[in-house]
């Protein structure tokens, strides 16, 4: 009895002190987890990896920035704002040193609208304050957009990826109009089918 007593081995441990097979134990079972972890998250990228090579997003569009005044949906006849069948409005821009062409485009409050953009030179950004858009405008390639404005007003479009000297002073304009209004002036815009659908004046 004396010798169990003195024994360091023997002893009960004080309280607040967990036994070592139980720490044993509970450090398996966290290096288990964890190796789990790992293991999902490198087969969740090497998947992610092998699905987007060989099956690339269904928005990649390509177009050639060296044609793009000349043939395709960019040219200059075709930009600024349109009416599709379904309703929904689309401006189409170009993004170029130091300019969006065209520089300001009428959209109708409260309606889908679906902004297609594409780079003549060099990367350049495109974003709304206070908006859902905001997205990188490359070169050969086609951004889009989508989204609707609650509220009438003027939104500024600076760009917002630096594009080179004359990168500060790019902005463009977003007028939002009632849709009325907007309906007139593109009626009256097909009447006069050379006029650009623009801002014009308010």
């Amino acid at each position: 009895m004396a010798e169990q007593s003195t024994n360091p081995l023997g002893r009960p441990l004080p309280d607040g002190i967990v036994p070592q097979e139980i720490v044993a134990r509970t450090e398996k079972r966290w290096i288990m987890t964890m190796a789990a972890m790992l293991l999902l998250m490198m087969a969740v990228i090497v998947l992610s990896g092998i699905t987007g090579a060989l099956h690339p997003s269904s928005n990649v569009e390509v177009v050639d920035p060296t044609t793009l005044h000349l043939q395709g949906e960019f040219v200059e006849s075709n930009l600024g704002t349109a009416i599709e069948p379904d309703g929904i409005v689309t401006v189409r821009l170009i993004a170029q040193q130091y300019d969006f062409v065209p520089r300001c485009v009428q959209v109708p409050v409260g309606t889908p609208v679906k902004f297609r953009l594409t780079s003549a030179d060099v990367v350049h950004g495109f974003l709304l304050p206070d908006t859902n858009v905001n997205t990188m405008v490359v070169p050969g390639f086609v951004a889009e957009v989508r989204t609707r404005f609650a509220h009438e007003g003027e939104y500024a479009m600076p760009c917002h990826e630096f594009c080179g000297l004359g990168h500060h002073a790019m902005w463009a304009h977003v007028r939002v109009v009632p849709t009325e209004r907007f309906a007139s002036a593109f009626s009256r815009r097909l009447v006069a089918p050379r006029e650009r659908f623009t801002c014009g004046s308010p």
